[in-house]
């Protein structure tokens, strides 16, 4: 600090007042929104341990009647399973819980707050974004572990593994943020949770497609839900290289929800 004639002071003052660089705010906002998550009991329920109860029920009692070949002859009930539980994940955290969690912070004002603060808007939904794929990729390795435990052999590319979960979080999430920025905290509660067990049922998660009518069948293909179980259970089960029919109907998906996301979601 230095003073100069006229008795004024010049120079650099420490702390300089400003924003910090746009990629820390984001890691740091991204930190956030993880540990909020990984803290929400409720949530915790929804995307660790329902799948893994359902993972470990479904592949120990014969429940349901499952398809258990595989590429390489005859396989196990979990070899059918662990790829739509690992779907359910996906849907449980990038659509589920993202909109139940945003539609709460917009009731509350949070976002509404965070919106005039020096991060921008798309940073913030980066943040969430982020800590989205943070808590998947503890989903996975939790709910892999489990699979391979109960004699889970699974085949394929590991890459055409991670288009499709990319793809299915990105679908997902921007139908998630588009229910929580046009509904009510409420209704987004209560749809969103309705629409993870109607989705559960009817998506071939655990039930195979092949057991709903003809013409149900046609419909529920195109759900994103049936599309990345479909797809994981392609490569994971059977070894394919990537399932293009079931890429497309996610890519379409994701430029759908998030495209409709960013032009109705409402901050306030």
């Amino acid at each position: 600090m230095t003073t100069t004639e006229a008795g004024g002071v010049t120079g650099t003052f420490s702390p300089r007042p400003g924003a910090a660089p746009l990629p820390r705010m984001i890691r740091a906002q991204a930190a956030l929104e993880t540990r909020m998550l990984l803290r929400n009991g409720e949530q915790l329920l929804l995307t660790v341990i329902i799948p893994t109860l359902l993972l470990v029920l479904f592949s120990a009692v014969d429940i349901i009647a499952v398809p258990t070949a595989t590429a390489g002859g005859a396989g196990s009930s979990v070899d059918f399973l662990a790829p739509g539980i690992l779907a359910l994940a996906v849907l449980s955290t990038a659509f589920t819980g993202q909109a139940i969690a945003t539609g709460f912070e917009r009731r509350y004002g949070v976002l509404k707050r965070l919106a005039v603060s020096p991060l921008p808007r798309w940073g913030l939904m980066t943040a969430k974004t982020c800590a989205v794929l943070v808590t998947e990729v503890l989903q996975i390795t939790l709910l892999t572990a489990v699979a391979l435990a109960l004699g889970w052999s699974p085949q394929g590319n590991p890459l055409a593994v991670a288009a499709l979960l990319l793809l299915g979080t990105a679908a997902f999430s921007g139908l998630g943020l588009l229910m929580a920025g046009t509904l009510k905290a409420e209704a987004t509660l209560a749809a969103a949770n309705l629409v993870f067990l109607l989705l559960l049922v009817g998506g071939g998660v655990i039930v195979p497609l092949e057991k709903f009518p003809a013409a149900a069948q046609s419909v529920l293909g195109l759900l994103p839900i049936t599309a990345l179980s479909d797809g994981l259970r392609e490569v994971l089960q059977h070894g394919a290289a990537l399932p293009w029919p079931d890429l497309g109907i996610l890519a379409g998906w994701a430029v759908l929800g998030l495209g409709a996301a960013a032009r109705f979601f409402r901050w306030e």
